[in-house]
């Protein structure tokens, strides 16, 4: 779990195509502070299992295998070496929530739309897939490339965000442009609050039967 708090900005140094998949290569010497292999690490949002660590030339970095679902699924897909992205490690247990509750799953990619910058913010809209407009209410959290950000404007197919100087300084949000891809990721209370009233509106839940178990979900 996350909290939208970006740690660094890292940089792809390097990407391996291995087929079905994609393996990246990430510097980022803040969060591979303590990292090794089987820790998680969320790149522009997308949770990412580190499966080796190293000391590169300008400090430490991180490969992670990237599967074709996500690269396809998130903007993952549109990394080149050189880009640059946002990383994040999972907050410790008992550590302070910064943002809001994230999990590192992607829901769906929006765009950004238009900029517009004033003395000491900078307005951002951003599209917004038709099947995710419901979860998305003015004040409310969204996460954009891994950022937790306050919602300002909620529309059927985009929402804007106020971003400030610190937010446009440290994270990608500062150098992307108009027409740019990002990951955005609802508020996962709003989910479960809609599966659960969508489960009274039908009446109680069945009871498994007997010796047998909730299968697991696959992000």
């Amino acid at each position: 779990m996350f909290t939208g708090i970006v740690e660094e900005l890292g940089e792809i140094v390097a990407i391996e195509n291995l087929g079905d998949a994609s393996r990246f290569q990430v510097r980022g010497p803040v969060v591979t502070d303590g990292a090794k292999h089987g820790d998680s690490i969320a790149v522009n949002g997308v949770c990412l299992t580190v499966v080796d660590r190293e000391e590169g030339p300008a400090g430490g970095e991180f490969s992670a295998d990237v599967m074709a679902e996500t690269l396809n699924r998130s903007s993952l897909g549109a990394l080149a070496v050189g880009s640059r992205v946002n990383l994040e490690r999972p907050m410790a247990l008992g550590g302070r929530l910064g943002g809001h509750l994230v999990q590192g799953h992607v829901d769906g990619t929006g765009t950004i739309v238009e900029r517009k910058p004033s003395e000491h913010w900078e307005i951002v809209k951003i599209s917004l897939p038709a099947d995710l407009s419901r979860y998305v209410v003015e004040k409310g959290s969204i996460t954009v490339d891994g950022i937790s950000l306050t919602v300002v404007d909620a529309g059927p197919d985009y929402f804007t965000v106020s971003l400030i100087p610190t937010t446009l300084a440290l994270t990608t949000l500062g150098v992307k442009q108009t027409g740019d891809p990002v990951n955005l990721e609802v508020d996962v209370v709003a989910k479960y609050v809609e599966r659960m009233l969508g489960d009274r509106a039908h009446g109680p839940a069945a009871t498994p039967a007997s010796g047998t178990t909730h299968g697991e979900a696959v992000s």
